[in-house]
């Protein structure tokens, strides 16, 4: 299973607008951060992961073809805010689109014009799927669950592809839910910045669930401006921590 990196920044994207920052202003690439995404590839399948508004810019640098599932972590806008930018990928059929409740009711409030009874020509093919925490679904070879995290005192959902996990924004992880995440290979989890916030990770407790799920490999995301500059911030990692960046492709 091939796993690219299309955007490891937080919700304003790094650079961030106005700021002169050390890591704002960096030459080093894996300091430019596009929104969260990214994409599974197997012989199979091909699945996004979140899809927000630098969606169109990320997905000109890979490979056009189907997508077989588009997995959402929440309806916040820097994870669906590219939706209608699946407008293409609606010549290989309908796009599945898979979410929790909330976000389906969420996309219909904002999206009407895709789910209306009478589309009119060229709106993204949109079919949209509820999931529920512990959901299992098959996509091609992949073997897809659902997972309860906790986005300050929002409940969101991260998923498990076959032996790697995909956590994004979470400030917590219900104690319920770590059975899901045993016997992984690679975690990739959010770590805004160091100091505290009050609903996302830091680059601390990343490393310590790292720890906690005796995981060999790690891949931080989501992260901001003020986590500091890749160069120097990757080498302070426990082993096996990494930070991740916008282009990185694993194998897993």
């Amino acid at each position: 299973m091939r796993f690219r990196f299309l955007g490891t920044g937080t919700s304003t994207g790094v650079p961030q607008i106005g700021c002169r920052c050390e890591v704002c202003t960096s030459s080093d690439p894996r300091d430019r951060r596009l929104r969260c995404s990214a994409c599974v590839e197997t012989s199979e399948a091909r699945i996004l992961l979140d899809c927000g508004p630098d969606f169109r810019q990320q997905m000109l640098q890979t490979r056009f073809a189907r997508l077989d599932a588009v997995l959402l972590t929440h309806e916040h806008y820097d994870h669906v805010g590219g939706l209608d930018d699946l407008r293409p990928y609606s010549v290989f059929g309908d796009v599945p689109v898979y979410a929790d409740e909330l976000t389906v009711g969420h996309l219909k409030e904002r999206m009407p014009y895709c789910f209306a009874e009478n589309k009119y020509p060229g709106v993204p093919q949109l079919c949209l799927h509820r999931v529920a925490p512990h959901d299992s679904l098959q996509i091609g070879d992949v073997t897809v669950t659902a997972i309860r995290v906790m986005h300050g005192r929002l409940p969101i959902l991260g998923y498990r592809l076959n032996s790697l996990a995909y956590i994004t924004d979470m400030k917590t992880l219900p104690d319920e839910e770590t059975a899901l995440l045993q016997g992984l290979d690679v975690l990739v989890v959010n770590a805004l910045r160091h100091t505290e916030h009050n609903t996302h990770q830091t680059v601390e407790d990343a490393c310590r669930l790292a720890e906690q799920l005796q995981v060999p490999r790690t891949y931080l995301i989501h992260m901001g401006h003020s986590l500091g500059l890749h160069a120097r911030e990757d080498r302070l990692l426990p082993a096996g921590v990494h930070l991740a960046y916008d282009g990185l492709e694993i194998e897993c």
